[in-house]
């Protein structure tokens, strides 16, 4: 009997076109001999839409937007088939959604609530590495190596502008990259090299959330690496983004094709080494399950910094997350296939517990 897999994708947040791709490209690489694919598209004013049960990878992204809408459903369990509805309930659901409302623990939570599994991270780990600000305090208490920033809310901002921009000035160093807290794949992001550009930095982030962080920029290599696991988590080859703009913006990671990428990446064993333990002491430090690419600076002295982690990272046929692991030797397919094992592996060990069990 095949796997009930649902692919749930959309969602509200500036990243919705991302996670189209990313649907798209995952539902080419489902073996759909051994899973029948259920698209759950969220449109992006929130309504949830259920396509036709696919029958082979979906011919286009605009094709993954098809279905019956139910805008704000009264019965989610009757939309997002569960235990108790034998012959429509989904056996694992596979969530491609990037950005807040999909990678930052809400939907997540709906799942947990429901008792469905899902791939890739809980609650926790989600929420974390969605928020810059609390990733960065977890990685501080794992000890692992950061550039300086600030961080401040919009009110913050309004009612105290002239000292924020005074504490970046003397205790950071130009230029100066300015991000959402909580958005994912560059959007949003801006590089200042002066008051001014600091200014229009700040009001620009704020249109995507009401937390921003300033960082120091750095000369530095950026390395990244795939993380694969529950409890004992393991780590692809590095590789190496050669982006040729100013810096790794949305554009260039997802729509215009500029960025060169080096898979794998010209690194000693050693710090090959150091990175991997790196990658999974920030794996654990947020209680990470299922998949998470971790990203670093790495200066000419070797000094590994970490800039951040991503939780869902695209998968997109240009997307580095699969691209490390097909390098090291686990091929598209079987990343789906691997990914979706650690979900049922994770959820039935929740289900030993005894909150888990019927009657208690």
């Amino acid at each position: 009997m095949k796997i009930k897999l649902g692919l749930l994708y959309g969602g509200k947040s500036a990243e919705h076109e991302v996670s189209l791709l990313t649907a798209r490209a995952v539902s080419q690489a489902i073996n759909f001999e051994k899973y029948e694919v259920y698209p759950i598209y969220i449109t992006k004013t929130g309504e949830w839409i259920k396509g036709s049960v696919l029958t082979g990878p979906a011919e286009s992204v605009e094709s993954l937007k098809l279905g019956e809408a139910v805008s704000k459903p009264n019965n989610i369990s009757s939309f997002l088939p569960v235990e108790g509805n034998d012959d429509s309930q989904l056996d694992v659901i596979f969530p491609l959604l990037h950005g807040p409302n999909g990678e930052d623990g809400t939907v997540q939570g709906l799942l947990e609530v429901l008792n469905l599994p899902y791939v890739g991270n809980g609650v926790l780990a989600s929420s974390a590495g969605m928020d810059k600000v609390v990733m960065k305090q977890l990685f501080e208490v794992a000890g692992l190596s950061q550039v300086p920033y600030v961080h401040f809310i919009r009110k913050e901002w309004k009612s105290n502008q002239e000292t924020f921009i005074q504490k970046m000035e003397e205790s950071l160093k130009w230029p100066l990259f300015v991000k959402p807290a909580n958005l994912g794949s560059s959007v949003g992001i801006t590089k200042a090299t002066n008051r001014e550009e600091l200014i229009k930095a700040v009001e620009l982030a704020f249109k995507y959330d009401r937390k921003i962080i300033v960082e120091q920029g750095i000369k530095a290599r950026e390395l990244e690496m795939s993380v694969l696991g529950n409890d004992n988590p393991k780590c692809s080859i590095a590789g190496e983004v050669l982006p040729t703009k100013d810096f790794y913006d949305y554009e260039a990671k997802y729509e215009d094709g500029t960025t060169n990428y080096a898979i794998p990446a010209v690194v000693s064993d050693d710090l090959l080494e150091r990175m991997e333990d790196a990658a999974i002491r920030a794996f654990k430090v947020l209680d990470c399950s299922g998949l998470v690419r971790a990203d670093f600076f790495v200066t000419d002295k070797e000094e590994i910094i970490i800039n951040e982690v991503n939780t869902m990272p695209g998968f997109t046929p240009i997307s580095m997350y699969p691209k490390l692991w097909i390098e090291s030797g686990l091929s598209y397919s079987g990343l789906i296939e691997e990914l979706i094992m650690l979900a049922l592996e994770r959820y039935e060990e929740k289900q030993q517990l005894e909150h888990s069990k019927d009657g208690e």
